[in-house]
């Protein structure tokens, strides 16, 4: 357990790519941790999205459209 309550997690990256991604972070003003935080909530908060308007088209495309007679 992290000191924020959240759970740590383990990703397997080779070192040459952590380090770069480490400068490329710090050149941004964050830190890895944060920067995979937010790309993580960006891609769920996507596929989420996209989850809800495909329900959204089954649904509407379960409808009767008027004058349809059942």
């Amino acid at each position: 357990m992290t000191t924020k309550g959240t759970p740590g997690r383990m990703v397997r990256i080779d070192d040459a790519t952590w380090a770069a991604y480490g400068e490329l972070c710090e050149a941004e003003g964050t830190s890895r941790a944060d920067d995979l935080r937010r790309h993580a909530h960006a891609r769920v908060n996507a596929w989420r999205k996209k989850q809800a308007l495909e329900r959204r088209l089954k649904h509407l495309s379960d409808e009767p459209a008027d004058g349809d007679v059942f």
